[in-house]
């Protein structure tokens, strides 16, 4: 295959600002240290809005017009994250209080993408939108998944951030990077 026709991986999230940024990206970080699972610091920390999706790199710039006009209809709102929670027995994340616009935002961005791009995955079928930032995943094994979530399940955590932007990101082959960040309207 020619590298003209070569295709990536890319997803669309939410990447909160500081000081929240930095907050889960030490949780991230404590997981690794303290019970062995590092595939979540694969990603900066963020809270998906379109699952991972195969784009041909000769039309990444295409998709980056495209997500841009997208995101310019779209308006600022707060988000809250509040406390801990799982999806036994692998991931722990920090949950994402219940929102509207949010949802709408997710709900318009999957419709945009099946119209305006052809893509069909921005969730798991079998499942509803759940809006999440993920601690640890896939490489906690069980054991030291039970002794984790003894840690956080009654840690309380509340914060809250503007979510002013969205985010593509692209797959270099061992990680997710940051590709553009997209304005939401003033």
């Amino acid at each position: 295959m020619t590298k003209k026709n070569s295709e990536n991986l890319y997803f669309i999230a939410i990447i909160p600002p500081e000081p929240v940024y930095g907050e889960a990206l030490a949780l991230k970080n404590h997981f690794k240290d303290a019970y062995k699972s590092k595939a979540a610091l694969n990603s900066p920390p963020h809270i998906t809005l379109h699952m991972p999706f195969k784009w041909k790199e000769a039309k990444e710039i295409e998709l980056i017009n495209s997500l841009e006009s997208f995101s310019l209809t779209q308006n600022p709102f707060e988000i809250r994250l509040t406390n801990f929670s799982a999806f036994e027995p692998r991931v722990i994340f920090i949950d994402v209080t219940k929102d509207e616009k949010l949802e709408s935002l997710q709900k318009q961005l999957k419709r945009f993408c099946k119209i305006e791009l052809n893509l069909f995955n921005a969730d798991y079928k079998e499942f509803a939108y759940h809006p999440h930032l993920t601690l640890a995943f896939r490489d906690l094994k069980k054991p030291e998944f039970y002794k984790a979530w003894e840690e956080f399940k009654e840690k309380k955590v509340e914060t809250s951030f503007k979510v002013d932007s969205i985010a593509l990101l692209k797959h270099d082959g061992k990680e997710w990077k940051e590709l553009k960040r997209l304005q939401l309207k003033d």
